[in-house]
């Protein structure tokens, strides 16, 4: 990022960068990372890129195919290609219901998260509309049935919100990244609301889920942290482990708005150590939800690491990364 154009003010922002959260593990939290040789990481390298095209490749033929196929292959792809860059990755936590309404909610550390949760929770992710046009990577979200969103327009937002309850109302799974922006790991972010109006508006349910990784830098996408220096730093360590728990859903009768909805799912998905103390909400019986307005902040729209922003100085704050 150059910075010679600012940032928009209402975009969330994270104080994580490349020096400070990625490259240098905490004191007394991580140990360095051990690092693989570079035959090692050069032959990962190559195999994740390689099972990457290899899906592109395929992807036409796959279309063909019966929607329960085709879903197992893409969760098989996934996975694989999570471990070609070596990645090794438990799965715990709650079962998730296999078919129905769902509005899937997790921390957002790297670039990493969109194949860990397709595999585990296939849905269609939220993006911004610039996505569609990246090379390699707007083709794949394209083909996953990405939701573009444009967040330049924040006059757009209600019908960002709307198509999404749409998605939720006919029975599928909307995979959002609610803090706007990637973070370390040690830190995170508020759950934006914007989002929680699409579960209220269709009555599906909010399922929260948890992505750590160990060691904790060597995965972090933050900042102005280049996509290369990504994949080399995580293809270069040792025994990197991916852990994705889902929690306990979350049901959106039990809440009179989309902020006290965003706030349980944040708690839940919170490490424990960092829960506050909150106030219980208590259930309501019979409340209208607020509707998404365009000039209602609390809607603003998110980055991910779909999303990659300018941002401000390394001082100041980190840029949005994308999905």
């Amino acid at each position: 990022m150059n910075g010679t154009t600012a940032p928009s003010p209402w975009l969330p922002t994270a104080p994580c960068t490349p020096g400070r959260c990625a490259a240098h593990p905490d004191s007394g939290t991580d140990h360095a990372a051990p690092a693989a040789g570079a035959a090692l990481a050069a032959v990962r390298l190559a195999a994740g890129i390689g099972t990457v095209l290899l899906g592109i490749l395929l992807a036409p033929a796959a279309g063909l195919l019966r929607p329960p196929v085709r879903a197992a292959l893409v969760r098989f792809w996934v996975r694989a290609v999570v471990r070609a860059f070596g990645v090794r990755v438990r799965f715990e936590g709650t079962a998730v219901p296999a078919a129905g309404p769902l509005l899937v909610v997790a921390n957002h550390v790297s670039w990493l998260d969109i194949p860990l949760l397709a595999a585990v929770l296939p849905g269609r992710m939220v993006a911004k509309a610039e996505v569609r046009h990246w090379p390699v990577l707007g083709t794949i979200a394209a083909l996953g049935g990405t939701l573009f969103i444009d967040r330049d327009r924040l006059r757009a937002l209600p019908g960002s919100v709307s198509a999404m309850a749409g998605v939720l109302a006919a029975g599928g799974r909307v995979v959002v990244f609610p803090e706007g922006s990637t973070w370390c790991g040690r830190a995170g972010g508020r759950f934006r609301p914007a989002a929680f109006q699409a579960a209220l508006d269709s009555g599906a349910d909010v399922q929260p889920v948890r992505i750590d990784y160990r060691p904790t830098g060597a995965a972090a996408y933050v900042g102005d942290d280049p996509l290369g220096a990504s994949l080399w730093r995580i293809v270069t360590t040792r025994r990197l482990t991916a852990e994705v728990r889902t929690l306990t859903p979350i049901s959106g009768t039990r809440f009179p708005d989309r902020r006290s909805l965003a706030a349980a799912a944040q708690r839940a998905v919170a490490p424990q150590q960092a829960v506050a103390p909150q106030r219980a909400v208590a259930p309501q019986r019979a409340v209208f939800p607020q509707r998404a307005v365009a000039n209602d902040s609390a809607n603003l729209p998110f980055s991910s690491v779909h999303h990659r922003d300018r941002s401000r100085p390394a001082s100041a704050s980190s840029s949005r990364t994308p999905a």
